[in-house]
Order: structure tokens, then sequence, then C-alpha cells
């Protein structure tokens, strides 16, 4: 992401400070990288970067396949079923090298950036070449993702995925091999030599792609590393009815009590959808202290459901959001579609809070990715700052005392101003400061389409 950030002061016109309404005029100081004080009540002094309308922490996106971005408006209104979908998806990994790869996520990760996502957790399974050929680098998918992710000018979880059959035992097909390593000793043996990339902006997790994808014992083994490194650790939980009912079949358990048994949930766990869920499950994830990453864009747009939110409220179960397939890329939206799918379930309001849902998409998902010193305005925290401007034609008449649910309720991507990155002004005036993210989409995506 480029050296250090000199000093610098921010004065927020409101900021959202993690509480129920927001406060007025209030001065950020940092030291280039994290916040060092912070003051509400207070003008603004010369020379001060100021952010108008509502300043909050940078969003979190908490389970993001990058590639996954040049199938929008492609596979959106043909009807047909997760599957159908996945074949889609399969065509679309085939044609993906390093190179390609590379430009394709710069531009999806600038497109976050310019929404206001400060950090993405990427769960990361396309590792090989045709066929399952290694690279000479063998992690040189992943390489280019930590490199676009640096160049867009976003803090990145890569979130590296193990999966090894084609679905309870079955063999792997051909696109299905260029995400295996074999068994979860390779992949190991391989993931180890990605963790040197880590630095200040970028971290290594571990993900199990699903119980479809990786036996109990396996799972057991990437925890275990997981575990080893202290590093967080996704999987995909419970997405669609059938891979409950094939898990039943086969394993005689739920896939959450696969996961459970296998020694993979904790407090470091994030199970990714969480959508057809027993009610043991949800004790599960209580006990654990786990989380579940919603990303309800992607669930309805798939026709996955509606996962049991208000109950992962009452459990007390932490929750994070993330864009996942990438029908579109808006956390705000993300937010206020849990509790309106809440609405459409239950017949009633309110399952979740604003200041709740806001949680969700800022420390809530740098949480699960391991960031747990940003997603909140406070002095030692990582100096990630959101202005969303409340002068559209959406946001006109939103006063101090709205502002909080006019941005979960109201608010987009096209609203948000300035995004500062670690102490860097990553996007000014709705523009990425380097980047021309549209060009570079459109470009990208033509390219592998």
């Amino acid at each position: 992401m480029g050296p250090t950030s000199e000093p610098r002061s921010f004065h927020c016109e409101l900021a959202w400070l993690g509480g129920e309404s927001v406060v007025a005029d209030v001065l950020v100081e940092t030291d280039g990288r994290l916040i060092t004080n912070v003051v509400a009540g207070s003008p603004a002094p010369a020379g001060v970067t100021r952010l108008r309308g509502v300043t909050i922490p940078g969003l979190a996106n908490a389970h993001s396949h990058a590639f996954h971005r040049a199938l929008r408006s492609r596979t959106h209104g043909d009807g047909g079923t997760f599957w159908t979908w996945r074949e889609e998806m399969y065509a679309l990994a085939r044609v993906l090298d390093p190179d390609s790869y590379f430009h394709l996520a710069r531009a999806v990760f600038a497109e976050m950036v310019c929404a206001g996502i400060t950090c993405v957790g990427e769960f990361h399974y396309l590792h090989h070449g045709a066929g399952g050929a290694r690279y000479g680098d063998p992690n040189a998918m992943g390489s280019v993702l930590l490199a676009a992710a640096a160049e867009a000018g976003i803090r990145i979880t890569l979130l590296d995925t193990c999966y090894l059959s084609g679905g309870f035992g079955a063999e792997l097909n051909d696109v299905q091999r260029r995400f295996s390593d074999g068994d979860a000793d390779a992949w190991i043996a391989r993931v180890d030599g990605l963790v040197s990339h880590a630095d200040s902006d970028a971290k290594v997790g571990a993900a199990v792609h699903s119980v479809r994808a990786v036996d109990p014992g396996s799972i057991g083994l990437v925890a275990g590393w997981a575990s080893g490194r202290s590093a967080p650790l996704h999987a995909h939980v419970s997405e669609q009815p059938a891979e409950n009912e094939q898990c039943v079949a086969v394993l005689g358990k739920s896939p959450m009590q696969v996961f459970a048994l296998a020694g993979a949930m904790g407090a470091k766990f994030t199970a990714v959808h969480a959508t057809h869920l027993l009610p043991a499950d949800v004790r599960l994830l209580a006990g654990h202290r786990s989380t579940v990453c919603l990303c309800p864009t992607t669930e309805r747009d798939l026709a996955d459901g509606i996962g049991p939110t208000k109950e992962f409220r009452e459990a007390g179960v932490a929750l994070s959001l993330g864009s996942d397939s990438h029908a579109m890329i808006d956390l705000f939206e993300e937010a206020r579609a849990v509790e309106m799918g809440e609405r459409v379930l239950t017949l009633k309001r309110g399952a979740h809070d604003v200041a709740a849902l806001l949680r969700a998409a800022t420390v809530g998902g740098h949480s699960s990715l391991g960031w747990e010193d940003a997603g909140r305005i406070e002095a030692g925290a990582i100096a990630d700052l959101v202005s969303v401007g409340l002068d559209s034609v959406r946001l006109a008449g939103t006063t101090a005392f709205t502002a909080l649910a006019a941005l979960v309720f109201a608010a987009s991507p096209s609203d948000v101003h300035h995004v500062v990155v670690g102490g860097r002004v990553v996007v000014a005036d709705h523009q990425h400061v380097s980047l021309d993210v549209g060009g570079q989409l459109s470009a990208s995506i033509a390219r592998v389409t």
C-alpha cells in the first residue's frame, strides 16, 4: 500500500464514535497510520482535512470472491439455481491466470474502496493452473491478490482456502482441480510459503471451503494450522438445504456439528452464510463465541434463503457482513438487508437496531478478519475513516438526529465522499486517487468473459 503517511488530522462535520447517535465537530488526529487522539466538539484547525457529512470507521467486507465480480449481470435473470450458477462460475474460473486475475482483482478491490470498504477478507480457492498444474510459484494466484489489494489501497486478509473433493468424497472435475492441493498436508505446505507475504496491511488466514469439499479429518488439520498461528478461520456453512441433507446422510451430523467436532470452532472461527441452521447449531456458535458472516445480496440473488438473524442476536452471536459474489458491492445494503429480511420473515420491525447493524459492517467484520485494532474511531485504532455526504437527493433532509438511520437504511456507495485507509486518503471527492476504477473494471472483465 506504499509508505506510511505523514501525521495528519481530519475534522469531521459529524462522526459516529460507536454509540447510538453521531457527534458533531470531531477532530481525529493520526500519526500517519494510527489514530492518536479524538476530540469531540472541536473547531477545525488550520490545515486540517475536512470530512463533510457523517464520518464512520472503515467498512469491512468479511467475505469476497474477487473473480465472481465478472459474473455480475450475466447470471441474474436466467432462472436456474445455486447449482446452475456454480457452472457459470466454473466457466469463468477456467480462463483466469495470474496476470488476468491481478488486473480483475485490483479493479474489484478499488471498487470496494470507493464504496467505503477499507478491509477485505478474500476467500481464495483458485490456486493452480489448468487441470491443477502447479505454477512455478505455487502461491502465484495468492500473491497477485495481495499485490492487487496493495495497489487498490485496501487492507486484506487472504483467507487461503482448502478444497479437496467435488462433494462428500466425489472426484474433482477439471475446474475443481485448480482449487485443490490434493490433501490437507499439501495445503499446509503451500500456505506456509505464503505467510511471509504478510505485512502491516495484509494478513494470511485460513478457510475451509465447505463440508462438501473437505472431510472432517482434513478440517481438523486446517483448524490446527490456523490455531497454531492465531489466524482467522472461515468456512461456508449451511448455505443450501441440499448441503445439510447430504451432510446428514453421509456424516450423520449437521455441517456446524461437523466443524465443532473437528475442533474448528472458537473465537476466531467465522461461519459464512449459516442460512439453514438447527437451534442446536446456533447454540454451538454462541457457546464457541464464533462469528457469522451474512451476505444478504448474494443469498437473495442465488435464492439461498434468509438466515436466523434474530436468533443470532438473541444468542449473542457476533455478526459480520460480506458481498460474496459481488452481485453488488454495497455494505450499506448488506447491513439493511439483515433487518429487512427479518421483517419479511416475521412481519415485525426492529430485530436489529441501527447501531448494531453498523457495528456488524465495521468492528464486527474487522474482528472476524483478525484486525482487532480497526473498525472504531478511537485512539490506538487504525486510521480508517469514511465520510458519507448528506447532500444527495437520497439523503436530503437528514439531520444529526436521523443520520445513523439514514446511513443504514438509505445510503449507497455513491454517497461516499472520502475514504482514508490507515491514514492515507485513497478516495477523494468520490474518486479513487490513483486508479480509473470504471475503466479498469470494464477492461479486466472484458478480458475474461
